[in-house]
């Protein structure tokens, strides 16, 4: 839907996955999208050097998140809203449901 605008497929995913679930690093976001490791890391890395997104080390774990000082930071979540207003029910279903995480042994469901 928002390919055209952002440059590519990769490039809209990424972003609609950060506004969905607000934080991601590559490996998670290539597993749930079902998109090639290498241009989703790229793609992070480039949205990363435009400000855009900010990472944040976890350990040895890159953890991007939408980065407040970028200018235009309302206005490109307003425009990533209202397309994933858009998107049929099945695609939420599959690619933005809540994550699954990994659970501690014993944890109540």
């Amino acid at each position: 839907m928002l390919e055209n605008l952002f440059g590519n497929y990769t490039a809209e995913k990424v972003l609609m996955y950060i506004f969905a679930y607000g934080e991601g690093y590559a490996r998670e976001i290539e597993r749930t999208m079902n998109l090639p490791f290498f241009p989703v890391n790229r793609q992070l890395s480039r949205f990363e050097d435009a400000g855009i997104l900010a990472g944040k080390l976890k350990g040895k774990t890159k953890i991007y998140v939408f980065n407040p000082r970028y200018p235009f930071i309302e206005e490109l979540k307003a425009l990533l809203a209202k397309a994933y207003e858009y998107i049929p029910e099945d695609e939420k279903e599959r690619y933005y449901r809540l994550r699954n995480r990994p659970r501690k042994s014993g944890k109540p469901l």
